[in-house]
């Protein structure tokens, strides 16, 4: 009797599925290979997971495409994990600017390298080496030069300044690429029922100012909103439910619609209580 061989369970790899650009993944530079790093999240303060290109030159943001029921042959093997990874460039001073505006309630001018620290996750100091962050460092905090050093002090009106930038040119690229906003939007199928002519200015700012509140703090955005100049919309009251659309009638129910009823009772009057009559 030939006995049944034993399934020896698939070991657990760490392979991932990526799809990025060739700068997060060029090491003719640098011998040093990238690497998945966990930073706090300049919008949410929890952890998140980020990329930086050999050497630490660039930062790129990580975004995980997920289906249940999913996986991935690779080789000769099945990867369990099945996630998609994008990853895209992304502007690290974001992630600085919480922690320069900590030190800044101190008032004070402080060197970069004492302002972003932090104990939870150690590789944020790995930002000050992305060709970026110190050469637009100007862009959300003033800076001091004594000999050879620099210092900085977060500054509330150049980030809303920058930021202000970043919306306007979001909203270039929205219009470059056709990309509809607002109510000409079917937000379910986004489908564009209105020409581009028609959407105003507010709503590619708003939608622009939506993008970039995804990189920022709640109080951060709420201030972006103010500069803009965009009031704050408030939320929409409960509504009545949508009145159900008319059902199309049947040839026969066509013909009983017209005959004359006088006279006649409902069906429903046939299964409906007896009223006892009340006794004199």
């Amino acid at each position: 009797m030939a006995t049944k061989k034993k399934r020896t369970p698939n070991a657990q790899n760490d392979s991932w599925v990526v799809i990025a650009a060739d700068s997060a993944i060029d090491t003719q530079k640098h011998d040093i290979d990238p690497a998945f790093v966990r930073l706090r999240n300049p919008s949410t303060d929890a952890a998140s997971l980020y990329m930086l290109n050999s050497g630490d030159v660039q930062l790129f943001e990580v975004k995980a495409f997920e289906e249940d029921f999913h996986s991935w042959f690779i080789g000769q093997t099945v990867q369990r994990d099945g996630r998609l990874l994008f990853v895209t460039p992304m502007d690290p001073l974001y992630l600085m600017l919480p922690y320069l505006i900590k030190s800044g309630k101190e008032g004070k001018f402080q060197p970069v390298d004492q302002v972003v620290m932090d104990e939870e996750f150690p590789a944020c100091s790995r930002l000050l080496s992305c060709t970026r962050s110190l050469a637009s460092l100007h862009h959300i905090a003033e800076e001091k030069e004594v000999g050879s050093l620099k210092f900085h002090r977060y500054s509330q009106e150049k980030t809303m300044n920058w930021l202000k930038k970043k919306v306007e040119r979001t909203v270039v690229a929205l219009k470059k690429r056709n990309i509809s906003v607002g109510e000409g939007v079917k937000s379910t199928t986004y489908i564009r029922v209105k020409s581009e002519a028609d959407c105003p200015e507010e709503d590619y700012l708003r939608y622009a100012h939506g993008l970039i509140s995804e990189y920022i703090s709640e109080d951060l955005s709420k201030a972006l909103l103010k500069h803009l100049q965009l009031p704050e919309l408030t939320s929409p009251k409960e509504t009545e439910p949508p009145s159900k659309p008319p059902k199309k009638m049947t040839a026969a129910q066509k013909s009983l619609a017209k005959v004359d009823k006088t006279g006649m009772k409902t069906m429903s009057s046939f299964f409906s209580p007896k009223v006892k009559a009340e006794k004199k």
